[in-house]
């Protein structure tokens, strides 16, 4: 004999991304307008470091919308064939946030490298009004998507992209006024390998998470064997199997397991205690939850030996 509970899943606007879409769609706005300004300053000023930037920027566009695309199909209901719907997209589009990410740092590092060898001539005053305004859509946009980066794993690509770009803008402020007052052209590369390097890590971060999470790994934030002896610590419960805890999508983890009781009769007490225990203790309220008695328990058993 068994007992259950699958809570309901959220709608859209209950999930991590789906509440803080406003924000991102101000900062898409933003970034989207100021991707033409910054196109048409370095073609007329000749800066390499400019269209670079702008190539930057470019993702980032790419990023933002597929953020909101991922918000949208997760505001699908779930279907016969997608029975938990279409949440996961958030982070398929993390994931790919990170790739782009990293596939830019490659690219970051060679433009450092061949204007190092050969650096272009730049007209630094136009660059320095261009970069400057860049930076300040950037801060903006980053004040947009900081909260919902705390919560959704696909607002933090997008935030790390805008974080990204918002470093391309300051080396870019820095290498204008260093040419400007110095006239020396080599900070231009030796601050784009810079703002490479800093991606980094903080991409390799978000790159495991989206990983960990596609892989059904237990959430970094959960304890297991803090869970499962708060388990085996519920009155009437005598053992707990076939315990597993994964993350659906930001925000919303799940558990289920078995639970044996020395008395069958027990069962609906011990299964609210149990599912106070997850929802009290880890936050955890999508749980599914078989009770079984030592001879169920024995039973399965036998089940699971025959069919290997």
């Amino acid at each position: 004999m068994s007992a259950g509970d699958t809570d309901a899943l959220p709608g859209p606007a209950g999930t991590a991304a789906g509440r803080h879409s406003s924000g991102l769609k101000w900062a898409l706005a933003m970034t989207s307008t100021f991707l033409v300004v910054e196109v048409v300053g370095g073609l007329w000023t000749g800066s390499l470091a400019l269209i670079a930037d702008a190539a930057h920027m470019l993702t980032d566009v790419g990023g933002l919308l597929l953020a909101l695309v991922a918000i949208r199909f997760a505001a699908r209901p779930a279907t016969p064939e997608k029975t938990f719907g279409y949440v996961r997209m958030e982070v398929l589009s993390a994931l790919a946030n990170a790739v782009v990410l990293l596939l830019l740092t490659v690219y970051i590092l060679y433009e450092a490298y061949q204007r190092f060898l050969a650096p272009p001539e730049i007209l630094s005053g136009p660059m320095l009004v261009v970069a400057v305004v860049g930076l300040a859509v950037n801060l903006v946009s980053m004040r947009l998507l900081h909260a919902g980066s705390k919560e959704s794993l696909n607002l933090k690509g997008a935030y790390f992209e805008v974080l990204a770009d918002m470093l391309g803008s300051v080396g870019v402020i820095m290498a204008a006024l260093v040419i400007m007052l110095t006239g020396w052209t080599l900070a231009d590369p030796i601050i784009g390998a810079g703002i490479g390097l800093f991606i980094v890590p903080r991409t390799w971060i978000l790159l495991k998470s989206a990983v960990n999470i596609l892989m059904e790994g237990t959430p970094p934030e959960v304890d297991i064997g803090l869970l499962e002896r708060q388990l085996v610590d519920l009155p009437g419960v005598t053992a707990v199997h076939d315990l597993h805890v994964w993350t659906l999508t930001s925000g919303l983890d799940s558990m289920s397991c078995h639970l044996v009781v020395d008395d069958i009769e027990t069962r609906r007490d011990v299964l609210i205690a149990a599912q106070k225990a997850m929802r009290e203790g880890f936050g955890i309220t999508h749980t599914t939850i078989q009770i079984e008695d030592a001879a169920l328990r024995e039973a399965e058993g036998e089940t699971h030996r025959r069919a290997k």
